[in-house]
């Protein structure tokens, strides 16, 4: 009998999209923004680690982010969306998967993001305890089209690949 590792991979998308309202700071991907509005939601908004926890929650199978941090539970009023996406990486090591790698997109018209886009990386890359080349930040313009374009709204997609290890067993 030989055991032999064979890995499951898997695939999730996730996206977001919340108004921009004044009186709030703007936190995209874990980092804060300096703007002059920031992103309405129950939590702090952050429409970028929102669309990643939804990948990393669909790829593994666990749901979404609305069925576990709902917006009915008091508990998580203003959360930290750093603290979401660290209890949802604690689940996915509880269920055995690893991230590969993480891609996101930020879609929004302002303000430029160029300068925080390694941040943002490095932000994901720690809290999912990955290296830095495994995740990529994206920023676009929706080119004044709809909510986005008009600057009344930030949206964010985000893919994710997980790895789950396996122990199958060979009989010769």
């Amino acid at each position: 009998m030989i055991e032999e590792p064979k890995s499951e991979y898997r695939t999730g998308i996730g996206t977001d999209i919340h108004r921009l309202v004044e009186g709030r700071k703007l936190m995209l991907a874990g980092v804060y923004v300096p703007y002059p509005a920031g992103l309405a939601g129950h939590s702090d908004g952050d429409v970028g680690l929102h669309a990643v926890i939804d990948a990393l929650l669909g790829a593994s199978g666990m749901g979404d982010i609305g069925t576990l941090f709902p917006s009915s539970a008091a508990r998580w009023k203003d959360a930290d969306s750093k603290e979401l996406l660290f209890i949802v990486k604690e689940l996915l090591e509880e269920k055995k998967w690893e991230v590969v790698n993480v891609d996101l997109i930020i879609h929004a018209e302002e303000p430029r993001l160029e300068k925080v886009k390694g941040q943002m990386k490095r932000c994901i890359a720690g809290l999912l305890g990955i290296d830095f080349t495994s995740v990529n930040v994206k920023a676009k313009t929706n080119d004044g089209l709809g909510d986005v374009g008009a600057g009344e709204a930030m949206a964010a997609t985000a893919t994710a690949l997980l790895r789950k290890k396996k122990r199958r067993t060979l009989y010769k």
